[in-house]
């Protein structure tokens, strides 16, 4: 696993982003998992908060997992998982940007482009790679 902050690249098309992936505290908030994507010096972070049926790493798995139940995960440590979500911000129109996205708005949708990527997948596994 790479070091909490490493910074990696994801190429998608003609694009490059470089990407990382941080565990945030912060006094007064929840914890946070925060992937942070770089594409021609313009800076999204897409954010996961813990909260009710929304758990993150630093409370159930190692770090970079994300889950709200049982096969429902993703895994922010996945270069496959990382570009799924680069697609789903890209068609609905939220990349390229400067922001701060709500990861569990589109939790939903990559985790059903993970299955889709696995269609043999037996039903109440985890999707995958």
């Amino acid at each position: 696993m790479r070091e909490d902050g490493a910074v990696r690249q994801l190429v998608v098309g003609d694009w490059t982003y470089l990407w990382s992936l941080r565990h945030k505290h912060r006094e007064g908030d929840v914890c946070r998992d925060v992937l942070h994507l770089v594409r021609d010096g313009v800076r999204t972070r897409i954010v996961f908060r813990q909260g009710e049926g929304r758990g993150i790493s630093c409370c159930y798995a190692h770090d970079g997992v994300v889950a709200m139940g049982p096969g429902r995960a993703l895994n922010l440590n996945e270069p496959g998982t990382v570009r799924r979500l680069v697609d789903e911000a890209t068609d609905r129109g939220l990349l390229p940007g400067a922001a701060e996205l709500d990861g569990w708005d589109l939790f939903d949708a990559v985790l059903s482009r993970a299955a889709a990527a696995t269609p043999a997948t037996p039903p109440g596994c985890p999707p995958g790679p």
